[in-house]
């Protein structure tokens, strides 16, 4: 195995690589090349490294790297990304990978992490002498499979019962519900402002970390969405009652995959009314209909309303591989309560 380095400002001259590599796995739209690079852009501190792996013609691994402290390194990690910007031929060995990987980084690097990996893309590895995995959070899809209404009636009395009886609601009131579904990258800009409108009403507003047309932020999502829109792969769902925009989904997909990214909604809407669940039960209602999808992904810490919807639920996890056995056991203890 044979590492070599680039700045990360370089990384559109790997990106086909990048791509090729990414298309050997289960589809993965949150690590394509399209979502990465307005990621550096936006949060990158221009310190980052493109780390590939080759073993002769073969690229068996490919990652973003940041250092931490004086002798550890981490895949990159914004919040806004799900999972660490690290990829893997299907096969390999996670734990030689990073064996090979840590006295090939600059310096004198002792620990190498991987942060929030996902088990279905890159299985968890068993502990050994120099690595240690930790569990992150635990997150949900909803596997499309079979008929709809089936998938409905599996979902909870109370759920099921709920939502209807605000449809009922909103008709007798004579309030028409509307769910739209923009792709076209020059819809994008829009969207993201419309976002940003609705994020701020609500807590995320209060706190100054709303998505906001002039924020990094709607930077990042607004570049993001625009480049997967023109390839078909960027889905922007808003859903009104009336004419009054009360909910939204920012959403990328590959292959059999749809994530959604966020969502947001009017925190003024009436209590009695739960616009994201009533758009959640419409979108999921069209995605088993057009039968284009097999997974939405979810990616967020599992909620309980995320409950409602699904019982796929997996565990994310950490992954930190040690230079030497011992600073793994002194690592263990430190932690320890």
């Amino acid at each position: 195995m044979k590492w070599r380095f680039l700045p990360a400002a370089r990384f559109a001259e790997i990106a086909a690589h990048w791509e090729g590599l990414r298309a050997l796995g289960p589809a993965a739209p949150m690590l394509a090349a399209d979502f990465i690079a307005p990621l550096l852009r936006a949060f990158g501190s221009g310190r980052e490294l493109v780390a590939l792996c080759h073993e002769g013609e073969a690229l068996l691994a490919a990652g973003l790297l940041t250092r931490q402290g004086r002798s550890s390194w981490a895949s990159f990690q914004p919040a806004q990304a799900p999972l660490g910007c690290w990829l893997q031929r299907p096969g390999t060995d996670t734990q030689a990978l990073l064996a090979s990987l840590l006295p090939a980084l600059p310096g004198f690097a002792l620990l190498a992490g991987l942060s929030q990996c996902d088990p279905f893309l890159l299985p968890r590895p068993a502990a050994g002498r120099h690595a240690r995995t930790s569990d992150y959070i635990d997150t949900a899809r909803i596997a499309v499979e079979g008929d709809v209404e089936a998938w409905w009636e599996g979902r909870g009395k109370n759920l099921r019962a709920n939502l209807k009886k605000q449809r009922n609601r909103l008709a007798a009131a004579g309030t028409a519900t509307r769910l739209e579904i923009w792709r076209a990258p020059h819809q994008v800009a829009q969207a993201i402002d419309d976002y940003g409108r609705l994020e701020s009403i609500g807590w995320k507003g209060r706190a100054g970390t709303a998505v906001a047309a002039g924020n990094d932020q709607g930077s990042f999502y607004r570049h993001m969405l625009e480049a997967f829109c023109a390839r078909g792969q960027g889905s922007i769902y808003r859903y009104s009652f009336g004419e009054q925009l009360v909910a939204m989904d920012l959403c990328i997909e590959d292959g059999d995959c749809i994530v959604i990214l966020k969502t947001t909604y009017d925190e003024s809407v009436p209590k009695q009314y739960s616009p994201a669940l009533l758009m959640r039960e419409e979108a999921c209602r069209r995605i088993f209909e057009e039968g284009r999808f097999r997974r939405i992904e979810f990616y967020g810490k599992v909620m309980e309303w995320h409950t409602r919807w699904t019982d796929d639920v997996r565990t994310l996890y950490h992954l930190n591989h040690y230079r030497w056995p011992l600073l793994l056991r002194l690592h263990a203890a430190l932690r320890r309560p």
